[in-house]
């Protein structure tokens, strides 16, 4: 769901960083419809500024398209390199079956790097029909997925030290 339509049409609520001096986060971004992916990744830079980050806890790398970000994600959760890893991409449907190949990929491979449970990876890929729903989507009319990505990198974050931090009593 988009931003807007999550929140009513109010602001996007940022949530607390749990431990914040332990909370660093990695945005890989598609350089793929480089005018929707810079966009997305600045909302979620902007979120997690917002948010009290410091900047140097946030790592961008770019890679040339949506497939590569499996890569550099699972090349960051396999080094625990971040706390959160948020991938970021544009898949714009064409006339072709290209773009069903690239979401299956990415999604599988994100929905693989999650399933190990080690690091959270927010899935912060457009897949749309349109350059206007993705531009909708990346700041416009339907807020900013990016900013939502950053959000549920922190509430993943916030998750993963409850759980680190929970000491369980054996009667």
């Amino acid at each position: 769901m988009s931003t807007i339509l999550n929140t009513d049409g109010r602001e996007l609520p940022i949530p607390v960083v749990k431990e914040p001096a332990a909370f660093s986060c990695a945005i890989v971004t598609a350089q793929w419809n480089s005018a929707v992916t810079h966009a997305l990744r600045d909302g979620a830079v902007d979120v997690l500024a917002r948010a009290g980050v410091a900047r140097e806890n946030v790592a961008l790398y770019d890679v040339p398209g949506t497939v590569e970000l499996v890569n550099i994600a699972g090349r960051l959760v396999t080094q625990r390199l971040a706390s959160a890893v948020i991938v970021i991409g544009c898949v714009i449907r064409g006339d072709t079956p290209h773009f069903d190949y690239v979401c299956q990929i990415v999604a599988d491979g994100v929905a693989s790097l999650n399933a190990r449970g080690s690091v959270p990876v927010i899935f912060g890929v457009l897949t749309v029909e349109t350059m206007q729903q993705a531009l909708d989507r990346a700041g416009g009319a339907l807020g900013n997925k990016g900013a939502e990505a950053a959000v549920a990198a922190i509430e993943m974050h916030n998750v993963h030290t409850e759980i680190d931090n929970h000491v369980i009593s054996r009667g």
